[in-house]
This record gives C-alpha cells, structure tokens and sequence, in this order.
C-alpha cells in the first residue's frame, strides 16, 4: 500500500479554517460594533428628541406660571377693587341714615330732656345728657323702642340732683342725669321686621 502524508494537506486546511474563522470573526465584530454603533445612534437620537421635548415643556410650563402669576394678581387686584366699590356703595347708603339719624334723635326727644353728648360707634349710639325728672328718661326709652330707626334702649346710669343748692328735694328743681345706650337698626334690620 502505498503511503501518502496527509498532515500537509490537513495543517493548510487547518491554516484555511483558521483564516475563515478570523475572518469570520473579525466581520463578526466589525458588524456587532456597526450595529451597536447604530443602536446607540438611534437610541441617543431619541434621548435628545425626547430632551428637545422636556426643555420646549419646561419653557411652555414657566410661560405658564407667569400667566397664573398674572391671573393672580389681576385676582387681587379684582378683590381690591371691588372691596372699595363695596365701600362705597357702603358709604353712599350710609350717607342718607345720618341725616334720618339725626332727624329721628329730635323727633325722639321729649320735652325737658336735653342732650350733653351724643356719640356713634358703629351701630352703636350712646347718649348723655340731663332731663328734669327721671320719668322724661323713661319717655326717651319709651320714644327709642317706638322709633323705626333706633332699637334696644339700655339706660346704663340715671343721677338724681339738684338743679340748684338749697332748693327742695321735690318739685321742678329736681333733675337727672342719664347715660343711654341704644343700637341704629340698619336697612336689613328693617327688612326682616317687615317680612
């Protein structure tokens, strides 16, 4: 039988299958890294699309903010504004109840009853003064509770004196000084008493 050597022709095949697979190889990480390189082409590309969008967001949100910045001072504002009408109309209501007041305070007073001060607080009204017996005082409170303007009359203090030293303790020198307290009613107050 004849004798033939293989081993040359098996080590070029090996030398063969070698540079295949190097090659082989060598496209096979050429390619991996062409497409990890396109991969993260792609997905850096959205990264900065979707960046592009927050920041558009973020300066859309901040215009935002400034028109509800806006709003709420134009809110204030409003409040302001119509807090001062709302004093106004208070005032320009108010005005004619003076003049009632003070009309209704003289039609109130009985004779013999004279007033020494007259103060307003609020709704509140306070009245000092000095009557010739303390029966005018209880006209005053009676004429009060009658009016349609003034309410709730509470005599706080009544003093009997003289109206001059010496004279009798009885008759026309007598005299007595109050201090009254009543409430104006307001037009409300006269509304529901009329319902």
């Amino acid at each position: 039988m004849p004798r033939i050597n293989l081993l040359p022709w098996r080590a070029e095949e090996r030398k063969e299958r070698r540079k295949n697979f190097a090659i082989a190889s060598l496209v096979a990480i050429v390619l991996g890294a062409l497409i990890m390189w396109l991969v993260n082409i792609g997905i850096q590309g959205r990264i900065d699309h979707q960046n592009a969008r927050n920041q558009r967001l973020q300066q859309e949100i901040a215009v935002l903010d400034e028109q509800i910045k806006e709003i709420r001072n134009l809110q204030v504002r409003k409040e302001r504004l119509l807090a001062r009408m709302s004093a106004i109309d208070n005032l320009q209501q108010a005005r004619p109840e003076v003049v009632f007041l003070f009309d209704q305070v003289l039609r109130i007073m009985p004779e013999g009853v004279y007033l020494t001060e007259f103060t307003q607080n609020g709704r509140n009204l306070l009245f000092k003064g000095v009557a010739e017996s303390s029966t005018r005082v209880s006209a005053l409170m009676r004429n009060i509770a009658a009016s349609p303007t003034l309410a709730d009359p509470r005599l706080q203090v009544v003093q009997s004196g003289q109206a001059q030293r010496g004279a009798a303790a009885r008759g026309p020198g007598r005299r007595a000084e109050f201090t009254l307290a009543a409430r104006q009613a307001s037009s409300t107050d006269d509304e529901k008493e009329r319902l």
